[in-house]
Parts: structure tokens; sequence; C-alpha cells
């Protein structure tokens, strides 16, 4: 896979560093001279130029890339990077840096953006899912679908504890993607049983009923 990735501060480089281990093709671009931190990642190639600039993106073979990522500190940048990619050169996807949570309602569709990455709700999500237990947090959101990945950690009160997977009867539009038990990831199969304390990864469609979901996986039993 060959990925363009505008913005080479400790963001870029970092993405690039996983990419080339992953034996993917990687062009860093930056326009600040004090970015140009080849060494750091030598197996990429480097532009020290504006990745706003359509020769850029030429010169970078943004028309040949399965991915263009824009990782800047600028959100203006990372549109703009994003629309260009998508309007210009078609790129397949795009993966876009969100600096300011105030502008995450931007990065769409209509700019050009696949994924938005918001480090500070990415952030947020993780705290929550640390300390939260019967709660569902959502970790991530598809912004062509609207469907986000929710986690929940199932309390001991909880009706599914002690229940096949094969048994619940999920609410539409919400598929049980993963099971976490301590540290070991579970692909689900119809014969697994639930335990307190399992973290359940879901997908739930941007139509899914989540007050349904909670309630199922979340109500206490009924005593008599």
């Amino acid at each position: 896979m060959r990925v363009v990735i505008a913005g080479a501060g400790s963001v870029g480089r970092s993405i690039a560093n996983e990419l080339l281990a992953a034996d993917h093709e990687v062009t860093l671009i930056d326009k600040q001279p004090s970015a140009m931190r080849v060494a750091s990642v030598a197996d990429a190639e480097w532009l020290l130029a504006d990745a706003c600039e359509l020769s850029t993106l030429t010169q970078a073979k943004a028309d040949e890339c399965d991915v263009i990522v824009a990782a800047t500190g600028d959100d203006k940048v990372n549109l703009v990077v994003s629309l260009l990619a998508k309007t210009e050169y078609g790129v397949p996807r795009t993966v876009a840096r969100v600096n300011n949570p105030k502008n995450e309602w931007m990065f769409d569709e209509a700019w050009g953006v696949d994924v938005a990455v918001s480090t500070p709700r990415i952030m947020t999500a993780m705290v929550e899912e640390a300390v939260a237990v019967g709660d569902l947090v959502k970790i991530f959101t598809f912004h062509q679908s609207g469907a986000d990945i929710l986690e929940v950690t199932l309390p001991a009160e909880s009706p599914l504890v002690g229940v096949r997977i094969g048994q619940v009867i999920w609410p539409p539009d919400t598929v049980l993607a993963a099971v976490v038990r301590g540290t070991r990831p579970i692909a689900p199969s119809i014969d697994d049983t639930l335990e307190a304390g399992d973290e359940l990864l879901i997908v739930a469609g941007s139509d899914a009923d989540l007050d349904a979901l909670h309630e199922l996986l979340v109500r206490p039993r009924a005593t008599t």
C-alpha cells in the first residue's frame, strides 16, 4: 500500500514508522524545514513543500497512492489536503486528524474526509472506558456510514452474565464484534458464554436503539 502523510511532526512520523514496519510505502510532506528529521524515518520519501499545493501533491504522486493521511496540527490544512486528495486525485481513502473538537463537524464527506481521528475524543473515550462499568462508551464513529464502535464492560448484575452468545437477541442494527476477557481478545461464537467483567466491542448502525442495547446489557435481573 502506498501512503502519503501530510505533516511530519511527531504524529506523522509515528504513523510513518508503523506503516513502514508493515512494509508499506510512505511519503512524508511538511513545509517546515525544522520538521525534516529524515533520519528518524529514514525509509520514507520526504518532501519539503506545502501539502495544500497541487504541485506538491502531484510531486508526491497522490494519484497513485491508496491513502492520504492529513496529520498536521492545523485543522484547516488537514481539511484542504483531504478535499484536494478526493476531488483532484481521486484518492480512495483519506484519514484526517482533528486537533480542535469544535471543528469535528466539518470533517465529513463534504470535505473529502473518510475517517476523522479526534485525539481529544479518543482520550475521553479511553478515560471513560477505564473507569466505567456498565456504561456504553463510544470509541469511534465511521463518518461514511455513521456507524459507531461502542464498548461496554459487563457488570456482575448484567442479565447476560452466564448466557451463551447464540441465545442473545441483539437490537436491530447492532453486532457484537469482539469480547475482551482479561488481556485476551475473543472472536465471539454462538457457544461462548459471557462473563462478568467482559469487555464487549459492539458495532451499532446510525439507526440503532442505544437505549434498548443498554437495557439488554446492563439492566439487572428482576428479583422475586
